[in-house]
């Protein structure tokens, strides 16, 4: 079957740094595309070119309409919409408005990156699993600081375990704080991005951001507070116990976590894994659970995660953990559906 589908502008665009999107349509798709003086020509079976050319016509109309595709933003859109027959690029595009976060204007890429945000937006307590490079930090990061920016909270805390990659490195030389700010330091690198640095030195000084391991949050009531837990895989269950009781009134936390990137040592149980378990079906805890499709780092990460995914699917273990997320992301909505009791 051949579909020729009108393009007066966006080609750029559309084709994308050395034709990565134009590819990408032509691999999900099995379609072969040619470009001719105000069309694109698309050759293939019914069904792939079908939906090829209904990208291409939203594509064209948005484009029409002045929209304009920040770099990258079209490839992880078509990552999308060529997985998921049910999405529409227009759909994708409207539901991913933009939001300013600081110094940054960001829009989610993907539809669980606009479920993740509207999860925080609804719900105190939200979990976001998922592999490398699908923005949970980073967005969770950016949501925090909106909320400090627009008063809704008076601080932000931010904490992962000091847990090393697999490495042991000894003692390190300095202050307490250089001792632990290798540890922390991918927090820092989302909060320099939202903010200028003389704003955050201020916030620092003035403890309105602390960035801290987890083991400093023993003992302590987070009121007023925006606390995101990093790397939570790589708390121990005692230590996930301690950190989600430590939220206070008006208070919101964000946990996140790779469950196939657990460093913790061998014999010691996974915290985020037993509170997936444990917490499944409690009002008011959302769990939003990423795969390799929401990737928005180089597209060969997206290939790596998928190759990891495979090989832990055929020993067993991503079997386990995605019917652990399921579970606990069908229990939460069961509970968020339920009637409020009368307040007598």
């Amino acid at each position: 079957m051949k579909l020729s589908v009108p393009l007066y502008r966006g080609i750029e665009s559309l084709y994308g740094t050395r034709d990565e999107n134009i590819r990408l349509l032509e691999a999900a798709l099995h379609v072969r595309t040619r470009l001719l003086s105000d069309s694109l020509e698309i050759e293939g079976e019914s069904i792939g070119v079908e939906r090829c050319g209904q990208i291409l016509s939203e594509y064209s109309d948005l484009i029409r309409e002045g929209h304009v595709f920040a770099n990258g933003d079209l490839n992880s859109y078509l990552r999308v919409v060529t997985g998921d027959s049910a999405v529409s690029l227009r759909a994708l595009v409207a539901s991913g408005r933009q939001r300013n976060f600081g110094k940054k204007v960001l829009a989610p890429k993907t539809i669980n990156q606009r479920r993740y945000l509207e999860a925080i937006e609804r719900n105190d307590l939200v979990f976001g699993i998922g592999p490398a490079g699908t923005g949970k930090t980073y967005l969770a990061v950016a949501m925090a600081v909106s909320a400090l920016l627009t008063k809704r909270v008076s601080r932000i805390i931010l904490t992962r375990p000091a847990v090393e990659a697999g490495e042991k490195l000894g003692f390190l030389p300095g202050t307490l704080q250089e001792k632990i700010d290798p540890y922390l330091r991918p927090l820092y690198d989302a909060i320099y991005d939202m903010l200028e640095a003389e704003k955050i030195e201020k916030f620092t000084e003035r403890g309105v951001i602390e960035v801290a391991p987890l083991a400093f949050m023993r003992g302590r009531t987070l009121n007023d507070a925006f606390i995101i837990l990093d790397e939570a895989q790589n708390a121990t269950p005692e230590q996930m116990k301690m950190v989600l009781t430590r939220q206070g009134f008006n208070s919101k936390m964000v946990v996140t976590g790779d469950a196939t990137q657990i460093d913790l040592p061998a014999g010691r149980r996974c915290g985020l894994i037993d509170a997936l378990e444990i917490l499944k079906g409690v009002e008011g805890i959302s769990f939003v659970s990423f795969d390799e499709k929401d990737v928005v780092r180089h597209s060969l990460v997206q290939r790596i995660v998928k190759a990891y995914e495979r090989y832990h699917e055929a020993s067993g273990v991503g079997r386990q953990m995605a019917l652990r997320l399921t579970e606990a992301a069908a229990a939460a909505e069961a509970a968020e559906s339920l009637p409020s009791p009368p307040i007598t």
